[in-house]
């Protein structure tokens, strides 16, 4: 998944950071996101690795949305769009040009950013409470229960951007003028006026579903890489 090409990085960039190693950088109740704040070429660095990847990744997820909103119509016995992931690139291609392929791309970058700022961050402050409150010491089991939370504080960060991001992806392709959602700002405005502010989080347990797993494999076997390699634990 894009999102993990950036994660890879913000880890390597924190590492090899010689005001973070040093310890010039005092540990508070929200460290590494403050850092991210307060030090603008990180903070940099990871928007600048964030947008490429998921510019570069947004068409495949675009034709993914597509055809299974078409597995949806298939289900109401109506005919499908596409007959394939070929079909769909030649198909969005002709009828919305080749721009068409990067459609709903500023939500799937908002998105990107919201689930690594909840990874991060909500991993690295859940396994310190962990530990300094005794729960477990520094294991597989605190790296467990911190992955957990990561996962959850993640879906809850990106859900709302999903939402908007396979509503701008999704919608037809209809006469000028007569365009159901302007941009990302009038879709989640739309949503939440016609749906209620309930409807951003559509979909939360299949999201979950989705990243706690991705979590739990993610942050336990980077635990314990650095362990083989001799570093410290993150």
């Amino acid at each position: 998944m894009p999102e993990c090409i950036s994660m890879i990085v913000l880890l390597l960039l924190a590492y090899d950071d010689p005001q973070w190693r040093s310890g010039d950088i005092k540990y508070c109740s929200s460290c590494r996101l403050a850092i991210l704040f307060l030090r603008p070429p990180l903070f940099i660095a990871v928007l600048s690795d964030l947008g490429p990847v998921q510019v570069v990744a947004s068409p495949a997820d675009l034709v993914k949305v597509r055809m299974q909103a078409d597995g949806r119509m298939l289900s109401q016995g109506l005919q499908p769009r596409y007959s394939g992931p070929h079909d769909a690139l030649k198909k969005i291609i002709q009828t919305e040009g080749f721009g068409g392929l990067w459609k709903g791309v500023l939500p799937n970058v908002q998105r990107a950013f919201l689930v690594n700022l909840g990874e991060l961050a909500c991993y690295d402050h859940a396994k310190r409470s962990i530990i300094e409150n005794q729960i477990f010491s520094d294991n597989i089991y605190a790296h467990t229960l911190a992955s957990i939370m990561s996962g959850l504080s993640a879906t809850v960060l990106s859900c709302p951007a999903d939402v908007v991001k396979t509503r701008m992806m999704n919608q037809p392709v209809i006469k000028e003028g007569n365009i159901r959602y302007e941009n990302s700002y009038d879709c989640l405005v739309k949503t939440v006026r016609i749906e209620g502010l309930r409807a951003l989080w559509k979909g939360f347990f299949p999201t979950w579903a989705r990243l706690g797993p991705w979590q739990f494999v993610f942050w336990v076997s980077y635990e314990k890489f650095r362990q083989i390699a001799g570093l410290s634990s993150f």
